[in-house]
């Protein structure tokens, strides 16, 4: 081989590994600029959720009475608020949190902590803190059905995640804090701490009857994906900021697939919250009827409410000659248990699951409300 042969294979070769080291710096920086523009999204767009979140009830009042000039006493006008407000914040809600339990599920993968509560012995622990975590977030029972999902989705016992999705809607602050000024501290104290054991033993008993193979095939294909991009990811040491827009696509199409079911079951609720009158349940429910509780509880079911907008209605059937057993049990069937929350669970589950859940729970609330009359 000449000199001149030699010198321009070397040439060659230097050429190549310069034209790889640029490629590579390109490919780099083309990456280090999606990331950036990943940041800035993120920085622009949640800010603004959240003070569309904050700011939705003012926002849906003008909107509602007055631009559209709907009347706040009117029917029409108090079902419209309704559907709006509880449209748009459960579909923030469904993809903050499904986001959320998304970057959780990437950087301590959900699944390590469904394989600790199925194999550790935990004495039902594990169900005390799921329905003390439901009692401490503010959700009605619509909007405790975003986070009911992420935990469905990574994987977490059936069981443990009923136990947070019944305590969830029955209990929070604001309904306690309403509860003790209204009927004092006894009665608040029962109400609390039957709110979050009904979620105990409901969450134990829907665990211990093995219900998973009723979820819906939409789950089970969600819990799979989400099996095999946290085994990519632990593989490649894939980057937490390289995982963001797969984990904010996911929590899009949630939001996206179970868009329907949200405006049906709201459409509903947003129905009975405007056109059902109080005294049409005070006429069937006094204390001189034996079957005033299970009938409380048969009537609520189809209703839609949260714990603090039910307590004062609570407070006009009392003082109308309601029990306050009978009364407390028609309230938490209204907020733990609902049409619009059965409708937003068939996206989840089966029939047949809505159906034992609804039944379960039910009678544990019946239960309750005749152990209410007697204690109170």
């Amino acid at each position: 081989m000449s000199k001149f042969n030699f010198i321009s294979k070397k040439q060659e070769e230097v050429k190549c590994v310069t034209c790889a080291i640029d490629a590579s710096e390109q490919l780099q920086n083309q990456e280090n600029r999606r990331r950036t523009n990943l940041v800035i999204s993120i920085a622009v767009v949640l800010p603004l959720l959240i003070l569309l979140y904050k700011f939705l009830p003012q926002l849906v009042d003008y909107l509602t009475f007055d631009l559209a000039g709907l009347k706040p006493e009117s029917h029409l006008g108090a079902a419209v608020n309704f559907f709006f407000y509880d449209t748009v914040k459960i579909l923030i809600l469904l993809f903050l949190i499904s986001s959320l339990m998304g970057a959780v599920n990437a950087y301590f993968p959900v699944d390590r902590l469904r394989i600790y509560l199925t194999t550790k012995k935990l004495y039902g622990l594990e169900y005390f803190f799921a329905s003390f975590f439901g009692a401490v977030t503010p959700f009605c029972s619509c909007s405790s059905i975003p986070l009911f999902i992420g935990f469905v989705k990574g994987g977490i016992p059936l069981g443990v995640t009923f136990a947070y999705l019944i305590t969830s809607p029955l209990v929070n602050e604001v309904a306690v804090a309403m509860f003790l000024g209204l009927f004092g501290i006894k009665a608040t104290a029962v109400y609390a701490g039957s709110g979050i054991l009904l979620g105990m033993v409901g969450g134990y008993v829907l665990g211990k009857m093995k219900l998973d193979k009723y979820l819906s095939d939409w789950v089970r294909q969600v819990q799979e994906n989400s099996i095999k991009e946290n085994e990519e990811w632990e593989g490649e040491k894939t980057p937490f900021i390289d995982r963001l827009p797969i984990i904010i696509q996911d929590g899009w199409d949630i939001v996206r697939k179970v868009l329907l079911y949200v405006i049906i079951g709201i459409a509903i609720g947003a129905a009975m919250h405007g056109y059902v009158p109080e005294n049409f349940f005070t006429e069937y429910l006094s204390a001189d009827k034996w079957y005033a509780v299970p009938l409380a509880v048969i009537l609520a079911v189809p209703m839609y409410a949260n714990a603090a907008g039910i307590v004062p209605v609570i407070q006009v059937f009392v003082a109308k000659g309601v029990p306050l057993g009978t009364a407390i049990a028609f309230m938490m069937a209204v907020v733990g248990l609902s049409l619009p929350e059965a409708t937003l669970l068939k996206k989840v589950m089966k029939w047949k699951l809505i159906g034992i859940f609804f039944g379960t729970i039910s009678l544990f609330i019946i239960l309750l409300g005749y152990l209410f009359n007697y204690m109170l």
